[in-house]
């Protein structure tokens, strides 16, 4: 058993805090309850496996690898028709031709269909290329869904049909937090 000042123990103390207080607003940042905005994404991605739509998840850096991971589960567990968009070679020659701003936006004009949906996750809510990836999209006449930490008014998180905040500027924390809640998303789309 942990000594009650251990860092580890202090530091899951610290996530779980996190969690639960954790906040879901819809696009006119109007809050949604716990309940609503975990029952309201699921709907949305249920929905999409319904009509075989695309869930597209994309991140930067730390979160990228989070959706990478969610992207196997999403496929395994929840029988989604998921993809991520930060493959090597399509990073490189999106962003070397039109910038990396637009590194996500492009190809989504490119594949994405109305009633598709986009898992946008970035730790600060400000990464632009993010951004534009949900306006892209939003512009397709699909949906987002959104994932951030940091300000509680970061541009991200007015973006997505369902936004899901948490309060922290602790990287390691709203990262361990994000990939928590998608594996509860993943968990409850078994079939």
């Amino acid at each position: 058993m942990l000594s009650d000042n251990h860092p580890l123990k202090t530091h899951a103390e610290k996530l779980q805090a996190l969690i639960t207080s954790a906040e879901f607003t819809d696009e006119r940042r109007e809050p949604l309850s716990y309940p609503d905005g975990f029952e309201s994404t699921l709907g949305m991605l249920k929905e999409a496996r319904e009509q075989k739509a695309c869930v597209f998840l994309i991140g930067n850096g730390g979160s990228a690898a989070i959706v990478s991971h969610i992207f196997n589960d999403f496929i395994n567990v929840g029988k989604l028709r998921a993809f991520t968009l930060h493959e090597s070679s399509l990073v490189t020659c999106i962003s070397n031709d039109y910038g990396y701003e637009n590194v996500y936006s492009k190809p989504l004009k490119t594949l994405a269909q109305p009633n598709d949906l986009l898992i946008a996750v970035s730790s600060s809510g400000k990464s632009e290329n993010i951004r534009n990836a949900a306006d892209s999209i939003k512009k397709i006449g699909g949906k987002v869904i959104t994932l951030s930490g940091f300000d509680s008014d970061n541009p991200l998180r007015e973006m997505g049909a369902v936004n899901f905040w948490l309060n922290s500027t602790d990287y390691g924390l709203v990262e361990v937090g994000h990939m928590f809640f998608l594996h509860c998303l993943s968990d409850h789309l078994k079939p």
